[in-house]
């Protein structure tokens, strides 16, 4: 199995969640409820969150040619294991492994697989952990092949340190496309025009979807409404010319995985003043094309309707006394 049954819930495990072993994930009790986290919560969700950006790194790290979404599923198992924790996704109502990997059309919940990543790919990790008793969880796209290293590894890749993501948080003005979001600089050299456009109109793509989450984030805050982060996602995502997903949305996060206070990305009414000490995850997942997503028959792949391609990142939120923290940020 994909996680051994001697550890699930054993003392190795000791706080895994009750999913772990059955795969049966139980209502919440109080579904509409909006917990308010102490500091000893949010305390232990800084390290949860802290932990699950550290793996995605390395995930988004790990996406060159060649290499399977199944190989990276692995690292990324092995690597919450060795630090105690447990990922989340894995048996949440049956979901086979601990890694959600979603390749070019592939809006959400993929299932990594055998095929090869290739050049040219727009690739989506959503990568979430149990730790401490509470989850963290983040997502983040890059384009496999789009950097000027040469050999398949991005020059000047973290390879282990996240200096180069911080830095790129922190400086976002790339307006030349010549960097991704995490710094790594972005190959020059085309095979042809048709392959360059690939990867230009992929990369706008996945700017947008970044563009969308910074600004959401940006109109978070005590006494600001939930609906702002819709808002403000569409405004975004309008000016590219592209169209933001309705039927899956950001969610609270906590001791359960999934819980109020749900966040929609687009324009919506919901009415909801937000606090200190709420903590959610806004996650807008951007389509080149038509919004309309349908299902594969493993009951998880969610996939555009037309075939056009998708975009996501995700970050863990706390709203504070005086504006909004970034959970999900590199150690």
């Amino acid at each position: 199995p994909p996680f051994p049954p001697s550890a699930t819930g054993s003392t190795l495990f000791p706080d895994a969640p009750p999913y772990a072993k059955t795969g049966c994930v139980t209502p919440s009790l109080f579904p509409d409820r909006v917990a308010i986290h102490g500091e000893r919560s949010i305390a232990r969700m800084r390290t949860a969150a802290r932990l699950a950006r550290r793996v995605l790194d390395m995930a988004c790290d790990a996406a060159r040619p060649g290499v399977t979404t199944d190989e990276v599923d692995g690292l990324v198992h092995a690597a919450i294991l060795e630090a105690g924790a447990y990922p989340s996704p894995l048996n949440y109502a049956g979901f086979p492994k601990s890694l959600c990997s979603s390749v070019n059309e592939v809006i959400c919940h993929g299932i990594p697989d055998a095929r090869e990543l290739r050049g040219g790919d727009v690739v989506s990790f959503d990568v979430s952990c149990f730790i401490g008793g509470v989850h963290g969880d983040n997502c983040a796209t890059v384009i496999v092949g789009d950097d000027d290293g040469g050999d398949g590894a991005p020059k000047g890749s973290r390879k282990g340190s996240v200096g180069a993501a911080l830095a790129a948080e922190e400086d976002n003005d790339n307006d030349d496309f010549s960097a991704d979001w995490r710094g790594v600089p972005h190959r020059t050299e085309f095979a042809s025009d048709a392959e360059r456009e690939g990867y230009v109109t992929a990369r706008r793509l996945v700017r947008a979807a970044r563009e969308s989450l910074d600004a959401a984030v940006s109109v978070c805050g005590p006494g600001r409404c939930l609906s702002q982060v819709g808002d403000a996602v569409q405004s975004v995502v309008d000016a590219y010319g592209y169209d933001t997903v309705h039927k899956y949305r950001g969610h609270g996060i906590g001791s359960e995985f999934h819980c109020a206070p749900y966040v929609k990305h687009y324009r919506n009414n919901d009415e909801l003043e937000l606090r200190p000490g709420m903590i959610f995850t806004i996650e807008p997942m951007v389509t080149e094309g038509h919004r309309d997503c349908m299902e594969w028959s493993d009951d998880w792949t969610v996939v555009t309707r037309d075939g056009g391609r998708a975009a996501q990142f995700e970050h863990t939120v706390l709203i504070t006394q005086h504006g909004v923290e970034i959970l999900t940020v590199p150690e």
